[in-house]
């Protein structure tokens, strides 16, 4: 099949890898000039990292990546110790990365042949007919494909031709986020992920680029409805002033922070349906989530490997059945991580009357965190095509 993807962030690239290895025609239209993220980090999570080993990637992505676990732990604001996080599956064979986002993109772009990716193609409209979909896209250029892929992020111009529009849903917070280089830190444990939590807020610190840099995250309330920018700057006394009096392992990285950016938290609520008949969506587009569970971009590798398995095992003149399959298999786990992901930023910003029971559940979540890594959606979807065949 002709498939166009629409959107060539992380998802976008990913599942344009796993359609063309099942044998489609695949191309990513991207708006930007160029593919590429701004300076912040990403988690690829043991349900994530397990896709792309399917895919060959995994070596590529591990060279850019830093490793993360025991010894990873969650604290409260003045640093006394809760819980343990859980960074790998129950095998142990898979395990959480951290990655700088234009690391992962760069490994994903140079996965693909250059003529399957085109930029400064910013979409317009669609128009899905009997045989094909119609692209046209700003500056008059057009393009036709047998299925559209909306991989176009939380303000989806696909999603519009597959449901109702729907605003984006403001969380009541703000987060900063930057890099730190890993020598300005002195005696600071390499290899683990750190979250801290107080009222109303918490941060969430984690390496990347094979430990090189720290990357931090500040989650603050905010009446401000800043939108999903990742490159909006902050400002870096007001980050230190909401952190001032925290753990002082905080506090002293953040008189290392010169710089900061920062950018609203949205998601929305759970569609009800993703596909038209040659048309759906994946992602941020479909499901988009908080993210406090580190699961927005995994979430969005498990749609791309899903569709492919059953695009490529079903065929094209099952396409119909592909599409509503694909909803069958995505949208209650999704739709179960939107929530998940919501309750646990309640946790992690101590919205609690008691916060014993908070940390109680931070302490107990690792079944929970056991049910996400251990999920094999390759073999989830190739289970459904020996159903189907």
């Amino acid at each position: 099949m002709r498939v166009a993807i629409v959107g060539g962030g992380i998802g976008g690239l990913t599942a344009a890898i796993a359609l063309r290895q099942h044998g489609q025609d695949v191309v990513v239209y991207e708006q930007a000039r160029q593919i590429g993220e701004v300076g912040a980090g990403i988690g690829v999570a043991p349900n994530g990292l397990r896709i792309y080993e399917g895919l060959g990637l995994r070596d590529a992505i591990e060279t850019v990546a830093a490793r993360y676990g025991d010894g990873s732990v969650y604290y409260r604001a003045e640093g006394e110790h809760i819980g343990d996080m859980t960074t790998a599956d129950s095998s142990g064979k898979y395990f959480t990365l951290g990655l700088h986002r234009a690391d992962l993109v760069g490994a994903l772009a140079g996965a693909l042949p250059a003529d399957a990716i085109r930029t400064g193609h910013r979409l317009a409209r669609l128009e899905e007919r009997e045989d094909d979909v119609l692209l046209e896209f700003e500056g008059g250029q057009t393009a036709t494909a047998d299925l559209v892929v909306g991989a176009d992020g939380i303000h989806s111009v696909v999603r519009a031709l597959v449901t109702e529009p729907t605003a984006p849903v403001y969380s009541g917070s703000i987060a900063y986020r930057g890099l730190v280089p890993f020598d300005r830190l002195g005696d600071w444990t390499p290899g683990v992920a750190q979250l801290w939590m107080g009222e109303g807020k918490h941060f969430l610190t984690y390496p990347v680029r094979s430990g090189e840099l720290l990357n931090y995250v500040g989650f603050v309330p905010s009446d401000s409805h800043l939108r999903e920018s990742w490159s909006a700057a902050g400002d870096v006394d007001s980050l230190r002033a909401d952190f001032a009096g925290w753990d002082p392992r905080v506090t002293q990285l953040l008189e290392q922070v010169e710089e900061t950016f920062w950018w609203g938290l949205y998601d929305r609520e759970p569609l009800e349906r993703w596909s038209g008949r040659r048309v759906t969506l994946l992602g941020d587009a479909a499901h988009a989530m908080l993210p406090h569970l580190g699961q927005g971009a995994n979430q969005a590798i498990e749609d791309g490997i899903t569709l492919a398995v059953l695009l490529g095992g079903l065929g094209d003149g099952r396409l119909e059945e592909v599409l509503a399959e694909y909803e069958r298999l995505r949208l209650d786990r999704t739709t179960r991580v939107q929530s998940g992901a919501r309750d646990n930023g309640r946790r992690y910003d101590s919205g609690y009357e008691d916060l014993g029971q908070r940390d109680s559940e931070i302490k107990n979540s690792g079944s929970f965190r056991l049910w996400l890594y251990d999920f094999d959606a390759e073999a989830v979807a190739r289970e459904a095509v020996a159903r189907l065949t």
